[in-house]
């Protein structure tokens, strides 16, 4: 049987998300890696505050935003870090359309080109 959650608490705990990844003496982090992390390709600074909760979707400000790629390889995953750089949230899918973040022109990136992050959200499960 799934659990499911009551939407006042969706939202409650959207924020505490949209918080936590705000917390810190500055604005947090998205990281875009390949398969496992073995590189961090490319991080865009947030918003501060990062984004805007509606019901059980955290969806993030200020897009599009610009990144300098830091090594080469496959986009396959992303996380945010609060300004301190502990991670609030990992596991996110990455792409170019249908993942919880969006960048462009694609996930083949190469060292010093130009990423964009154009779309991300986050859902709270059933």
């Amino acid at each position: 049987m799934a659990v499911n959650y009551r939407t006042t608490l969706k939202t409650t705990r959207m924020q505490a998300v949209a918080d936590d990844i705000d917390s810190g003496p500055a604005a947090g982090t998205l990281e875009i890696g390949d398969a496992g992390f073995a590189s961090v390709l490319a991080t865009f600074t947030c918003d501060d505050p990062c984004g805007t909760v509606v019901t059980d979707t955290l969806t993030f400000s200020g897009l599009t935003k610009s990144a300098v790629a830091a090594a080469t390889g496959t986009a396959a995953a992303g996380r945010f870090k609060n300004s301190t750089g502990t991670v609030i949230v990992s596991g996110l899918t990455v792409g170019t359309a249908g993942t919880d973040i969006i960048i462009s022109p694609s996930t083949s990136i190469t060292v010093g080109q130009t990423v964009q992050w154009t779309a991300g959200t986050i859902q709270h499960s059933a």
